[in-house]
């Protein structure tokens, strides 16, 4: 909960510097001082919520070495490795704790402050309904609903669309990312529909021609989409791998083969032999040989060696 937290102070921040940018933009409407501040505020929320399931998603086990040359922190702490079952393990995780969380959190606080606003002014306002007719009871009550935020709407939208990202940008990795939307949705309709008519004040209303400038950034989602889904099938899962030695080095590769598992020796075809002479000398790697009371010359590691003889591995 604590990231939620700190996420919901983020958005604070985000609000500030994106209204401090329009005002130095000087656009010459208010349509476009509006749509600039969207953009913006999309833009920073986006990178908010979606900076660790990026790293997590194409940087995260690619970037730490290789034994005899690990990439360190200050020449000590080695960087995070993916799940021995790949990094799509971690980010299907990440996925159902943010898509959990968030919304679960976020639909609860949000209709919680509604609620706690709307009690606070009613017991402000306990005693002005005494001696009073109907009629300027039911003014009072009016009076004592919570006040709708100008930008109440506007967050209805920025949350509908950061929803919509979760659900398309990475649902490759995480299919159930749709259905925990559609569950969230029904159960915040209702939420909201009782916020509206029994804690908030009656909006202003206001003319529009349509969604305006929020049509475009879910435009930019759908490609976003594509693309992201593609990177996901492309480098964090291993369905290319698999294909790759299911038609090329699988016992299936043959047309008349045995009956047998196509996948079968996928494992050992992915493992990579490490010759312990090459590791870092400050570490030593003969206590294993020791415990095990036989000697320990090579390791296997989950890496497709490019350069044998640089790396000091073997297929």
């Amino acid at each position: 909960s604590i990231f939620v937290y700190l996420g919901r102070k983020c958005r604070w921040v985000n609000c500030i510097v994106a209204k401090k940018l329009c005002k130095l933009e000087m656009q010459r409407t208010d349509l476009a001082s509006e749509n600039s501040f969207t953009a913006k505020m999309f833009t920073f929320q986006f990178f908010n919520l979606f900076a660790s399931i990026i790293y997590i998603a194409f940087f995260l086990g690619r970037i730490n070495g290789y034994p005899g040359n690990y990439v360190k922190i200050a020449r000590k702490w080695r960087l995070e490795e993916c799940h021995p079952s790949g990094c799509i393990t971690n980010l299907v995780l990440q996925m159902a704790v943010i898509m959990v969380l968030k919304q679960v959190v976020g639909t609860t606080t949000e209709y919680v402050y509604t609620y706690l606003k709307y009690e606070m002014n009613k017991y402000q306002n306990r005693f002005s309904n005494d001696n009073v007719d109907e009629v300027t009871r039911h003014w009072i009550k009016n009076y004592n609903l919570a006040d709708v935020n100008s930008y109440s709407l506007f967050e209805e939208f920025l949350k509908m669309a950061i929803q919509y990202s979760f659900t398309t940008i990475f649902v490759a990795a995480f299919p159930l990312a749709p259905l925990l939307a559609f569950l969230n949705n029904l159960l915040e309709i209702r939420l909201d529909a009782k916020k509206m008519i029994l804690h908030l004040k009656r909006p202003i209303p206001r003319k529009a021609k349509d969604i305006g400038i929020w049509f475009e950034i879910l435009e930019v989602i759908g490609v976003l989409a594509v693309i992201g889904n593609g990177l996901v099938i492309s480098f964090t899962s291993d369905f290319i791998p698999r294909q790759v030695y299911l038609y090329t080095s699988g016992p299936c590769r043959h047309p008349n083969h045995i009956k047998i598992n196509c996948m079968t020796g996928y494992v050992n075809n992915s493992l990579s032999v490490y010759h312990l002479k090459h590791f870092e000398k400050s570490i030593n790697h003969f206590k294993g040989s020791k415990f095990l009371n036989y000697s320990i010359t090579h390791c296997r590691i989950l890496l497709f060696a490019s350069s044998i003889l640089q790396l000091g591995l073997s297929l």
